[in-house]
């Protein structure tokens, strides 16, 4: 028997639960998703550690925050343990999603990668009017940016807290889509482990 397969047993053993997630995701993270989401978390059973497992090349970054925080919610006040299973791609709003777990209940498939980058917006600005008006728009789109940014801001910090990766490293790597192996975030503390 080759090391690999040894070593596979080996996490087969110690995680038997993340063979059956009671949670599948998979796609666009959007409103379907958080939909799908809800009504697998509520068919999940009663008492246990539920898994949760995502494969999504992204969506929609507020979404993923609704989720997170619904997984937030029934851990703070169910003291329930949740895990995370990410599987093959887990790219922009699935690694917000992600963030919502520590970093011990943080799992990833062999090959699975995960792609970090900063928040995008495609805006328009036509100014026409009062130049008071004109300022007021300017300003609110400015506020618009900033307040993002501050978001973007704390869910890196989620990401990172308990990892040997520093807030100053994602913030930088972000920019340039910042992709991660799952062996490489096993290394980092990203994860717990790869099976």
């Amino acid at each position: 028997m080759n090391q690999l397969s040894t070593d596979s047993d080996n996490r087969a053993s110690r995680y038997p639960l993340l063979a059956h997630p009671h949670v599948h995701l998979s796609g666009t993270v959007d409103q379907a998703m958080y939909q799908s989401f809800r009504e697998q978390l509520s068919n999940a059973p009663d008492e246990g550690a539920i898994v949760v497992a995502i494969s999504t090349l992204g969506g929609d970054p507020e979404v993923a925050r609704l989720m997170g925080d619904e997984i937030r919610l029934m851990r703070d006040y169910s003291e329930r343990e949740i895990l995370f299973l990410g599987k093959v791609a887990v790219y922009s709003a699935g690694a917000t999603f992600m963030a919502a777990f520590p970093v011990d209940k943080r799992f990833l498939t062999r090959g699975t990668r995960i792609m970090i980058h900063e928040r995008l917006i495609t805006k328009t600005i036509n100014l026409s009017g009062p130049l008071r008006s004109c300022v007021a728009s300017l300003k609110a789109s400015l506020h618009e940016i900033e307040h993002s940014i501050r978001i973007e801001e704390e869910g890196f910090t989620d990401l990172v807290r308990g990892s040997d990766i520093s807030f100053e490293t994602v913030r930088e790597r972000a920019p340039e889509n910042w992709y991660i192996e799952a062996e490489e975030a096993r290394d980092l503390k990203l994860v717990l482990d790869v099976i």
